[in-house]
């Protein structure tokens, strides 16, 4: 059982800090606790953790005149070389002198850690906006994407203290930020920038024949920034040049205005289907399109059109609330929600035979996004393994079960939101996972859990051969319903319907399955997982009781369970889901959805919407 094997777990960009082992957890409290009191020493105020990542940890404060400054750090467990990236930062935003682009402050050292200061662009990150309100309005796409090419065209010109073109290299929601009141963006996160090899015109970029012939020009500089963002070029290690940005550009703002994460649905949910305005949809999913020609004379539109597409007058069209393919249920939590996704059966979603393009590419991120668990897919596997780890950026616990059939598709669900407010764009964010299932054409059986990472429970132990110890008091937590929710026994769903699941490493004891099978028979909604590492246990899990008469029995079942945990041996992942009754949804396979358009006349459709709604 190697190391990399677990790493299929997760999902999502980050861990949550309640997955991390006691150990770890209290490192990396300690690490940002003397971050802040670093900053603090140097005169700053205010100090906040705002984002993290692969490489560092990024915070706000406040200078002892009120301005806001940004603070990047990096992980001091990081290779030399990677920790020197964040000073390669700030040299190469210093080339940039945009208003869009929050400035450079100062670059310095405290010690052995690195410290990046710029300015902090009011607002919240685009990623963040899109989950709160799903689908962006028409409108307000098309206002971002004219900024975001006047930033792209400043990017071309060989100005600057280089005189070279410079590439972003990782365009993406998360790195816009984003100012409601005055809708206007700031680009930031320049750790992925370099300066262009290559021009627009796939021209070398150079300033005298010695670079010309240099071997600089044959091996790429680029950095490889999102994956899910990111376009082939820039992933499969072209010369870097203006075109990368383009691409991100175009997938930053098709995920804006489709409500996903990702740029790799456009197959099935193209931009013409987006209700955005003819010409711009077109010219989106033709930088999307897989003919880099196509591409390129795309691109070309964008950069040269988008000061007149961006004067088209449009209004923000009222929109019919989107109904749930599949149940949706809401309630408020009474206590914090920290979501984490467990997928597993996804092998079946790979190509038969598939290229295995990117084994040698050595990066964090490429190994924590992609390299595990969406390399060899199709689009549109990619993007409907995206649009389930979208659900997990909600406040939700529960599972579904998607089977293909040469029908079609049979989706089971049981999905529980804890923020009503979130509703509208969770729903948006489930019906394009329904979509993209729809136009996957493959036989198999694919599986997600959701669960609440503040339930997670921690043990430890010495050694492999050791076993795991239980904390005194430690208990699987559930709730009980109110009132007894009784169906039909035939319609009960687990994981026992079709056996252990082949993706799973961890070979259980039988003393957990029999009180596993035993709690079957008990009529609950929920799952359990056990992740087993060489000195650490992660037993996550979320349960609904559904029966109060019988909740004696059921506590007893759970705390059977954890006695048995001393017994476990191996490493891996083994999960088991029940669902709280079969309400299956059938769906027929689409090839794509149907075009659809802004109007041409808006104000007109506006008036035509206020008289339906009147009658």
């Amino acid at each position: 059982m190697t190391q990399a094997s677990l790493q299929q777990f997760y999902i999502p960009e980050e861990q949550s800090i309640y997955l991390l082992s006691h150990d770890d957890a209290r490192k990396l409290k300690a690490w940002v606790s003397l971050c802040q009191a670093q900053l603090e020493q140097l005169g700053y105020r205010g100090i906040e953790l705002i984002g993290k990542g692969a490489y560092g940890f990024v915070f706000a404060g406040f200078t002892g005149v009120g301005e806001e400054y940004v603070f990047k750090f990096t992980r001091v467990n990081l290779p030399q070389r990677l920790q020197d990236r964040l000073e390669e930062e700030a040299f190469m935003l210093e080339q940039v002198d945009h208003p869009r682009v929050p400035k450079l402050i100062v670059f310095q050292r405290v010690r052995r850690q690195s410290i990046l200061v710029m300015q902090r662009a009011p607002g919240f990150n685009l990623e963040e906006v899109s989950l709160q309100r799903g689908r962006l309005s028409p409108r307000l796409v098309v206002r971002i994407a004219d900024q975001l090419a006047d930033i792209l065209r400043a990017l071309r010109r060989e100005s600057g203290p280089a005189g070279k073109p410079v590439v972003h290299g990782d365009i993406k929601p998360s790195n816009l930020v984003f100012d409601a009141p005055s809708e206007t963006i700031a680009l930031i996160d320049w750790g992925s920038s370099v300066f262009a090899q290559l021009d627009a015109n796939q021209q070398f970029v150079a300033t005298n024949v010695m670079e010309l012939m240099s071997d600089n020009l044959q091996q790429t500089n680029a950095r490889l920034g999102d994956v899910y963002f990111i376009g082939e070029e820039q992933l499969n290690g072209a010369l870097s040049s203006p075109r990368f940005d383009e691409q991100g550009a175009a997938a930053t703002l098709y995920a804006l205005a489709s409500a996903q994460s990702c740029r790799f649905g456009h197959r099935a949910i193209p931009a013409t289907s987006l209700g955005l305005p003819r010409e711009f949809a077109r010219m989106l999913d033709g930088m999307l399109d897989p003919d880099p020609q196509t591409r390129r004379r795309a691109g070309d539109h964008f950069i040269r059109e988008m000061p007149r597409l961006g004067r088209l007058v449009m209004l923000d069209l009222p929109t019919p609330q989107e109904a749930p393919l599949v149940p949706v249920w809401s309630r408020p939590a009474g206590r914090e929600i920290d979501t984490v996704v467990y997928s597993s059966r996804k092998s079946f979603l790979r190509e038969e035979g598939g290229r295995e393009t990117l084994n040698d590419v050595n990066d964090v991120q490429l190994d924590r996004y992609y390299k595990n668990f969406m390399q060899n897919m199709g689009e549109t596997e990619k993007a409907f393994l995206a649009a389930v780890s979208r659900l997990g950026r909600y406040p939700v616990v529960g599972g579904l079960a998607v089977r293909w059939e040469a029908e079609g598709v049979y989706i089971d669900t049981s999905l529980n939101l804890h923020d009503p407010g979130l509703k509208p764009a969770f729903i948006a964010a489930v019906n394009n996972m329904v979509t993209l299932a729809r136009a996957i054409h493959r036989r198999g059986i694919f599986k997600s859990c959701l669960f609440n990472a503040r339930d997670t429970l921690h043990l430890e132990r010495e050694s492999v051969e050791a076993p795991f110890v239980l904390t005194p008091g430690m208990r699987l937590h559930y709730e009980v319903s109110a009132v007894p929710e009784l169906e039909d026994r035939s319609r009960l769903h687990s994981y026992f319907e079709d056996g252990p699941d082949p993706e799973e490493f961890l070979v259980l004891p039988e003393a957990i399955i029999t009180s596993l099978e035993a709690l079957n028979d008990i009529h609950h909604t929920g799952m359990i997982i056990f992740e087993a590492l060489p000195e650490h246990l992660k037993i996550h899990s979320h349960y609904r009781l559904l029966d109060p008469s019988r909740e004696d029995e059921f506590r007893r079942r759970l705390e059977d369970i954890l006695d048995a945990v001393g017994l476990i041996e191996g490493l891996g992942v083994s999960g088991f889901m029940k669902m709280p009754y079969k309400d299956t949804r059938f769906f027929a396979h689409i090839e794509h959805q149907p075009e659809r358009f802004y109007p041409r006349n808006p104000r007109r459709a506006a008036e035509l919407s206020a008289v339906r709604e009147s009658e």
